[in-house]
């Protein structure tokens, strides 16, 4: 028996998104650094909810598959774009024809911004103290 999937990997900053779609009804499973977490909860507010489901209601494939996410590193927001990139990439692999109504969207391109590194030395990072003030 083999099973039908479709795999897109979505990043931004430190996240990593790993999505699997497979022909289904609808239902989401959730994996945050390995533990399994109710997808409502998680991601609680509509905005994350609506940023990663974006994909989904352009090409309106939004009940035709059950979605596998792991996701690793970073933050809410973080992790909401990688998986929004994603599904998109995944979407692609089912069906070559979304690709310009994904592109058109802005839903394919990977935003590389990342926090930059802090430079020994630099004053720009550090707050004066007390002592350093002259008066």
């Amino acid at each position: 028996m083999s099973l039908i999937q479709y795999y897109g990997t979505g990043k931004r900053k430190t996240s990593i998104a790993r999505i699997f779609l497979r022909p289904g009804k609808g239902d989401i499973a959730l994996f945050v650094n390995k533990k399994s977490r109710p997808f409502t909860e998680y991601f609680h507010l509509d905005s994350h909810k609506y940023t990663i489901k974006q994909p989904l209601l352009l090409t309106e494939t939004e009940n035709k598959f059950d979605i596998f996410m792991r996701v690793n590193g970073g933050g809410v927001r973080g992790q909401t774009e990688a998986i929004r990139l994603g599904i998109a990439r995944a979407l692609i692999e089912f069906n070559k024809e979304l690709k310009p109504i994904l592109k058109g969207a802005g839903l394919l391109t990977r935003d590389a911004r990342i926090k930059e590194r802090k430079k020994y030395g630099c004053l720009l990072y550090t707050s004066p103290s007390p002592r350093d003030r002259q008066k």
